[in-house]
């Protein structure tokens, strides 16, 4: 009795460290043709972050602001620039995963998301650079390629799962 006890309880351990088959996809990945628009929107964001970073080191100079200050007490419109910066990077890690893993199964439309996704914090920034922070919700837009991105990659797990 022990011992089918112990093989038992050997056999549900070893199952939580042993990689199941069935529906996964093990050693060999094939991506749609259209998975380098994907890459290509990827690659396009991290220009887009690289060009906010460039805005705000502009600002920095202009107003001499130096490191490892990280906002104005007394300078509104570096605080803007800063912010546009600093909240798209709170959100990219979401981004990109949400490109990446839901554009294996919708490539076209994750790309389309997440040039949405680019144009709209683009905007957003461009609205808080004029200084009035209330005007960074004219990129709302983003929220819709975000939403877009979120809708593809739940229907990504969903599909490995068979819930639909």
């Amino acid at each position: 009795m022990v011992n089918l006890l112990l093989i038992t309880q050997f056999r549900i351990i070893s199952r939580l460290f042993t990689p199941t088959y069935g529906t996964h996809i093990m050693a060999n990945v094939h991506f749609q043709s259209d998975y380098g628009y994907v890459i290509l929107v990827g690659i396009g964001s991290a220009f887009m972050l690289v060009w906010k970073s460039l805005q705000v080191g502009k600002m920095r100079r202009k107003f001499k602001i130096n490191y490892p200050i990280m906002y104005s007490a007394d300078n509104e419109l570096f605080n803007c620039y800063q912010r546009a910066h600093q909240n798209t990077l709170e959100v990219y890690p979401q981004f990109l995963f949400m490109l990446l893993v839901g554009g294996i199964q919708y490539p076209l439309l994750s790309a389309t998301a997440g040039a949405v996704w680019i144009a709209g914090r683009i905007a957003y920034a461009k609205g808080y650079y004029t200084g009035d922070p209330e005007k960074r919700l004219e990129g709302g837009l983003h929220y819709i390629g975000q939403i877009a991105l979120l809708g593809t990659t739940s229907a990504f797990a969903f599909r490995l799962l068979n819930w639909v």
